[in-house]
């Protein structure tokens, strides 16, 4: 008596999903007579296979009964168990992807009746509800909608179950949908997407860096042509009026024509010209003769000469 009572009761207190029922035995051998009902579990009475009452948690006496042919007895848990449903669908921008939601449910114990009689599946019930919704909502959105509107997509979930799931003796705590995720193919393209548009990104930082560097650099230039300008400019004129003074002698009379200051500065130029080229060894200019001699003799027997002397010089 003893162990067939330990096992209907290790037998009752196993976890089974909501809507998931078990043939049970009283605790008596060969007689459903006595029934010991656990906190967490609803028990059926069956007599001749007719559908007599729920009875609670504790211990209960049915009446007489002989080998289990007059006293039927089926359970079903108390608890809010969870139900995994995948959804596979759409969007509106052509995407394909599964959507994860999770439902939770319980009997209600006025109702306990139904939860046992008028389903054969709660769990692959709960799953066509739940696909209808899923199906009629997410084709609606984009994928970026259907990943920013999961929320809503959960209420309408929860609505449609608790309308319909409630005559079957169910209530729906909460539907949550937990995941929105793409098929592989489509979250390797969305990848390669963002990866272009960030090394687009970055080139174009990257020019605009350049293009200020460039910039500056142009300014930079400018301004230092500008300012050789100023300092070639006040060269020359500080080398004509060094020029005027030793040319005068401290003559405050003494003056100088347009022409013969040009000619000084010419002069000049040309000397550090000569200067600069003797400079280096590596240079490639070509020096024109020119004298008083030679003033007749056009400019390509200039050129000539030039680069005839130029060959005929040894190499340094």
């Amino acid at each position: 008596m003893m162990h067939a009572n330990y096992g209907a009761l290790n037998s009752m207190g196993k976890h089974h999903k909501a809507g998931t029922q078990q043939r049970i035995h009283g605790m008596c051998p060969c007689t459903n007579c006595l029934v010991s009902v656990d906190q967490d579990r609803f028990v059926a009475v069956e007599r001749f296979g007719k559908f007599d009452k729920i009875i609670g948690p504790g211990l209960s006496c049915l009446g007489c009964d002989l080998c289990g042919i007059c006293i039927g007895l089926r359970s079903i848990t108390r608890r809010v168990d969870q139900n995994e449903c995948k959804i596979e669908t759409k969007t509106k921008d052509n995407v394909f992807l599964v959507v994860h939601v999770a439902v939770q449910q319980s009997v209600i114990a006025d109702r306990a009746e139904s939860a046992f009689y008028r389903l054969a599946d709660v769990d692959a019930q709960i799953d066509s509800y739940v696909a209808d919704v899923v199906r009629s909502y997410v084709p609606k959105m984009t994928l970026d909608e259907a990943f920013e509107n999961k929320d809503s997509i959960s209420l309408a979930i929860q609505e449609q179950l608790c309308k319909h799931m409630t005559d079957y003796g169910f209530t729906i705590h909460s539907a949550l949908v937990t995941e929105v995720r793409p098929f592989q193919e489509v979250v390797n393209s969305m990848n390669e997407i963002n990866k272009q548009k960030r090394l687009r990104d970055a080139a174009v930082m990257a020019a605009e860096a350049e293009k200020i560097r460039i910039v500056v650099k142009a300014e930079a230039d400018a301004e230092g042509a500008r300012l050789q300008g100023v300092g070639i400019a006040e060269q020359r004129s500080a080398i004509v009026d060094g020029l005027k003074a030793s040319i005068a002698g401290g003559e405050t009379d003494a003056k100088l024509t347009n022409d013969r200051v040009c000619e000084l500065l010419l002069i000049t130029q040309y000397f550090e010209t000569l200067k600069e080229i003797g400079a280096t060894n590596r240079s490639q200019a070509v020096f024109i003769p020119h004298s008083s001699s030679n003033a007749g003799m056009d400019i390509a027997s200039r050129i000539r000469d030039g680069m005839m002397q130029g060959a005929a010089a040894p190499p340094q």
